[in-house]
């Protein structure tokens, strides 16, 4: 009996000891750092550069329409019941030509106008000699006679529809327009 007293005691003691020993959490080791991979440069696409179009190019896919939109040969003016080309108006038709050279293919058509002011006789008359005066002076430019027509409107297409000085004018000019590219 003694011996079953000191076995229970010593298991009593075992227990008790076990009891309060204190529990070790285990804790798990952290996850590896994450590698932070470096950042893959965008691949560089060779960019192709699309050609240029040439000014050629560019005219020659222009409509007529567009380009007497775009209103590449200016018109010039004249003074009252004058047709001879005003000092001033030269450099722009000097222009004019220019542009004529570079595109050789072009034919033109020159528009004389007038103002209100006259007999409509008169007035296709002067629009003529208006126009022949601006195809003489771009003829001798360099500009050859046969890519250029002419035509007289007189006071029928005016440009400003005013009756003051300032419209007439205005109405008092040569247009050009663009017949054939």
């Amino acid at each position: 009996m003694k011996k079953l007293l000191v076995l229970v005691s010593i298991l009593a003691l075992l227990f008790s000891v076990s009891a309060c020993k204190k529990k070790v959490t285990v804790t798990p080791p952290p996850p590896p750092p994450v590698e932070e991979k470096p950042k893959a440069e965008p691949e560089k696409v060779p960019t192709i550069k699309e050609p240029e179009l040439t000014e050629e190019e560019i005219f020659r896919m222009k409509s007529l329409e567009e380009l007497n939109r775009e209103s590449p040969l200016q018109r010039i003016h004249f003074d009252f019941d004058k047709y001879f080309i005003r000092d001033d108006m030269k450099p722009i038709l000097e222009k004019n030509a220019e542009w004529l050279k570079k595109f050789p293919s072009v034919k033109i058509l020159i528009e004389g106008h007038c103002d209100e002011r006259g007999t409509e006789e008169y007035n296709m008359a002067l629009g003529e000699k208006r126009a022949k005066s601006t195809m003489n002076y771009l003829i001798s430019l360099g500009i050859s006679p046969e890519k250029i027509k002419i035509i007289s409107y007189g006071k029928s297409r005016p440009l400003d529809p005013g009756h003051n000085e300032e419209a007439w004018a205005l109405n008092r000019r040569a247009d050009f327009v663009i017949i054939e590219k």
